[in-house]
């Protein structure tokens, strides 16, 4: 008899050993949209032992289509098939033997449908900014319990100076009296990494959380406040996403779903690169993106630059594995209909697996035909980037991709800043013979033209040469691309990254308590910042709505005794803009440009709006910028 008091005490305590096991600790998505045009959902479930679990549901129109068991006991992939369901509150039960567990989930009725999403196009000009540099609304946010170590401290150029989504929102009317139509935010999702040797993750790079907003920028609420009061202010908002690479503090790090969710191959074992965090061989990437459109590329260049970590604390996502893929596209989903974003930046573009992302942009662009994404492509051949835009006759597979980023035309223009135009290469040629492959993009105005970025030193340097700054702007705003800004530049930010990016990643004057000088306003700029600005200003709001520049018809002249002439045509009405890429006086020899001109003999200046005479040569003085119109 006491043996069998002994079995079943044991049986008992067994059977609630094996009860509590059954735990969940959370679903990703935590929610998800009836109505998309796709009806496959795959849920990610995390629990201790949760693989082993069933799953079944009785709400109408949901099935249940795969269980996919991945190699840790922790991970569950759950593949709904939602066609026909209805928004409303489903039950999902998962059960292990006789262990039970029932979870709500929620399908939301979508705001909108998604051909009713508008992006980012031509017509608007977008303002990159990073949320830790720019402004502070909240001290509250500055230390959060639980997170990794992480120091604020506004010294030190490489750490968290404290910026949030909380200041962005309380200066939504700075960049309207400015004129930017777009702002594009650096990653604002939880980056969960501690600092290391004087170096955090402030620029948001190393996601910790795909579907959590760092609490250091503020709640994915006060995100979706943000974009909505964007919006009632006329100004769409682009979110940075990372499909390469996410932070070493994401548990997929810790406990790894399946041996092949991210890219740590066993040929690696006599790589070079950087020590490994995880004790394990790994490849660091080579940077060098041309293998993987070369057409005699090695096997091994390709795996350096598509498998390869980009640092060692950013461990590489493997974007051949479908179910990692299916997760990211979710993600990139989940984040358009939970928060009305109307854009996306896809960081380090080329080296995640093209076909993996060409199956993203086909998603996206199916479900959201009037969205827009620009994917980071950083190399400086106009053939190398052109073969990445949606269309391109020179790729072997369609990307999808709308948006590419001209880094020609960046590179070019911070060579020329520094040279006398010729009669050759130099100077304002180097943009002319850059432009002139515009032939191989399928869409010239969808390729993102820039003159600096978070990446890069400031155009301005270590100076203060507006001359050259306003021909660079000149340029990027009237000719057939979509530009990007880089914040403070208008009130004349400078800075390289010779010692550190945090270089030119500095504070914006005025963002933060304690700040001597604030640049949102007239009165806290200086006359040099508002001469800046209200230059800026003028050229941005003269901009916007300006069919010549958005739709026009582009015509270059090769540089004519150090005059470069860039003429938009639509409709009747003409745009030309004149640089003296020269230190000396120059002179516009208006015969030469009679095609654009025609009979015109008086045109409007677009900064001061005084009369220019177009019935005989125009004298233009050293590095002079002239934009006019008629």
């Amino acid at each position: 008899m006491k043996k069998n008091i002994l079995f079943i005490a044991i049986f008992l305590s067994l059977a609630t050993t094996m009860s509590a096991a059954l735990k969940i600790d959370h679903i990703e998505p935590a929610n998800w949209f009836a109505g998309m045009k796709n009806s496959s959902l795959q849920l990610m479930v995390y629990g201790s032992g949760i693989r082993e679990a069933e799953v079944t549901t009785d709400y109408p129109g949901v099935a249940i289509d795969s269980l996919v068991r991945l190699d840790s006991p922790n991970y569950l992939l759950v593949y709904l098939n939602l066609k026909g369901a209805q928004p409303g509150m489903m039950t999902l039960n998962f059960n292990i033997g006789k262990q039970k567990k029932s979870v709500s989930y929620e399908l939301k009725q979508r705001e909108k449908p998604g051909y009713q999403r508008e992006g980012f196009t031509n017509a608007d000009v977008l303002y990159m900014l990073m949320p830790d540099r720019f402004a502070s609304g909240s001290d509250a946010n500055d230390q959060i319990k639980g997170m990794n170590n992480y120091v604020v401290d506004r010294s030190q150029p490489s750490l968290r100076h404290g910026g949030d989504l909380e200041g962005l929102r309380q200066h939504l009317d700075y960049f309207v009296e400015l004129g930017v139509t777009a702002l594009w935010f650096t990653p604002v999702l939880e980056n969960n990494s501690p600092d290391n040797n004087g170096f955090s993750t402030y620029h948001g790079y190393a996601t910790t959380d795909y579907y959590k907003v760092d609490p250091r920028f503020g709640t994915n609420d006060e995100y979706r406040r943000l974009v909505d009061e964007a919006h009632q202010h006329g100004l769409k908002v682009v979110m940075d996403m990372i499909f390469n690479h996410c932070g070493f503090e994401h548990p997929w790090v810790k406990d790894m779903p399946s041996h092949d969710w991210i890219n740590l191959p066993g040929w690696l074992k006599e790589s070079k690169g950087s020590s490994d965090p995880t004790g394990t061989s790994f490849l660091q990437t080579s940077y060098k993106l041309t293998p993987v459109v070369d057409p005699y590329a090695s096997e091994v260049d390709k795996r350096e630059t598509v498998e390869g970590w980009f640092v060692p604390t950013m461990p590489d996502l493997n974007q051949r594995n479908q179910h990692v893929m299916t997760y990211l596209i979710q993600n990139s989903i989940w984040w358009i209909e939970t928060v009305g974003i109307d854009g996306i930046r896809m960081d380090t573009y080329p080296y995640a697996d093209a076909h993996a992302m060409a199956r993203w942009m086909r998603t996206l662009d199916d479900e959201y035909p009037n969205f827009n994404t620009v994917g980071e492509t950083w190399v400086t051949e106009p053939a190398y980037t052109a073969t990445w835009q949606k269309g391109s006759k020179l790729a072997e597979e369609n990307s999808y991709l709308k948006t590419v980023m001209d880094f020609s035309f960046f590179e070019k223009i911070n060579m020329a800043k520094n040279e006398e135009t010729d009669g050759w290469w130099n100077g304002f040629n180097r943009i002319y013979n850059s432009l002139v492959y515009d032939y191989l993009y399928p869409n010239p105005s969808s390729v993102m033209a820039f003159i600096e970025n978070h990446d890069t030193d400031r155009f301005l340097g270590n100076g203060t040469d507006t001359l050259a700054l306003k021909q660079a702007l000149a340029l990027l705003l009237t000719i057939n691309r979509t530009p990007q800004l880089y914040y403070g530049t208008e009130v004349l930010m400078n800075g390289t990254k010779e010692v550190t990016d945090g270089n030119v990643r500095k504070d914006f004057p005025g963002g933060f308590k304690g700040d001597k000088r604030s640049a949102f306003t007239r009165e806290g700029r200086t006359n040099a910042q508002n001469a800046m600005f209200d230059w800026c200003s003028r050229l941005l709001h003269w901009r916007q709505g300006n069919d010549v520049v958005v739709k026009g018809k582009q015509t270059q002249f090769i540089p004519w005794h150090g005059v470069y002439v860039i003429a938009r045509q639509y409709q009747g009405k003409t745009v030309l803009t004149i640089l003296n890429g020269t230190s000396q006086p120059a002179t516009l020899e208006v015969a030469r440009y009679a095609e654009v001109i025609g009979s015109t003999t008086t045109a409007t200046d677009v900064i001061t709006r005084r009369h220019v005479r177009l019935d005989k040569d125009v004298n233009l003085r050293p590095r002079q910028t002239l934009i006019v119109e008629f």
